[in-house]
């Protein structure tokens, strides 16, 4: 009883610490097509994926699509490397602000890492 209250307890902690932007947003429009990114160098994307898995994949799921409690589908992002630097620091709506968490190198790792996944 008391392992199962502890995982439900930490799943509630995780689906409520990630997640979209409540209302409309402007910034993430299926309907446009998302810009052409260079895929950032592979060591670096091999470390922002770990993060990525550490972190992000509650809410956007292994391949970025997943949209738990109002999370972004990522490969269809149209945000600027600032934009989602930005997002990933300070968060947005539902999802945790990472400044305190990940160290500014480690922000722009999974910022790369997130870049990769847009659909191309």
């Amino acid at each position: 009883m008391k392992t199962r209250f502890s995982f439900l307890l930490l799943l509630s902690i995780l689906i409520a610490s990630c997640g979209g932007n409540s209302g409309s947003d402007t910034t993430l429009d299926k309907a446009s097509s998302p810009k052409e990114v260079a895929p950032p160098p592979r060591r670096q994307c091999s470390r922002g994926r770990k993060i990525f898995r550490t972190y992000c994949i509650t809410c956007h799921g292994i391949d970025g699509k997943l949209g738990l409690n109002g999370a972004k589908d990522l490969s269809i992002s149209i945000l600027t490397t600032e934009e989602r630097t930005l997002q990933v620091t300070k968060g947005k709506g539902l999802m945790t602000p990472f400044e305190g968490i990940l160290n500014a190198d480690q922000i722009q790792q999974v910022v790369e890492y997130t870049e990769s996944m847009i659909a191309k």
